[in-house]
């Protein structure tokens, strides 16, 4: 019976995937191609996400600065979930949901670009950060599932919205792990010419 169950969650992981691969390859490509006009023009990605989606963020981060399958000159990239002192840090108003917006006011600036990752679209954090990286003209690159949430509503048109199809959050954060690995192949690939991976 165990067994049974860990097969279905490969075989459901792995149709959403197959699924999320023609509906995703667009928002994907346009993701890379603003991350590309980021970093080329001197700017730097802000990343961020809660709970398991802040992992993601430290990841896609530590691809930029240390590389992802090849090595290559460094690309500019913040995780802002990682510094554990500032995110629990008591803000004097009392509104906990600014820990990425506070840094991303202090941090970014216009030409920048945050990528965010939610999987319902409506962490309060997460919004706020996307309220403060357009405050900043940064663009912004949401991944989310299910319907977007809130995100979806306030992404502006030079925004890029890869959302997931799916309602259970364990496929989602399985399809963002492959879109970020998507991002950093496609990046490195752009910039640096494709090349056969062993």
């Amino acid at each position: 019976m165990l067994e049974q169950r860990i097969q279905q969650h490969f075989i459901d992981s792995a149709d959403l995937k197959y699924q999320a691969a023609q509906a995703l390859g667009r928002p994907i490509a346009d993701a890379v191609q603003a991350l590309l006009a980021c970093i080329t023009s001197g700017g730097k990605v802000l990343t961020c996400g809660n709970g398991a989606s802040a992992s993601d963020a430290q990841q896609f981060a530590t691809c930029c600065v240390a590389g992802f399958e090849r090595e290559r000159p460094e690309l500019a990239a913040i995780a802002l979930c990682a510094d554990g002192a500032l995110l629990t840090a008591h803000p004097v108003s009392g509104d906990g949901s600014q820990q990425f917006a506070r840094q991303v006011r202090a941090l970014g600036q216009a030409g920048d670009l945050l990528l965010v990752l939610s999987v319902s679209g409506n962490d309060a954090g997460v919004v706020a950060a996307v309220h403060a990286a357009h405050e900043r003209d940064m663009s912004v690159v949401a991944a989310t599932g299910r319907t977007g949430g809130l995100l979806a509503d306030i992404l502006r048109e030079t925004d890029v919205l890869i959302c997931v199809p799916h309602d259970r959050a364990a496929r989602v954060r399985e399809v963002h792990s492959l879109v970020l690995n998507c991002l950093c192949d496609g990046m490195d690939a752009q910039l640096f010419g494709e090349q056969e991976i062993v």
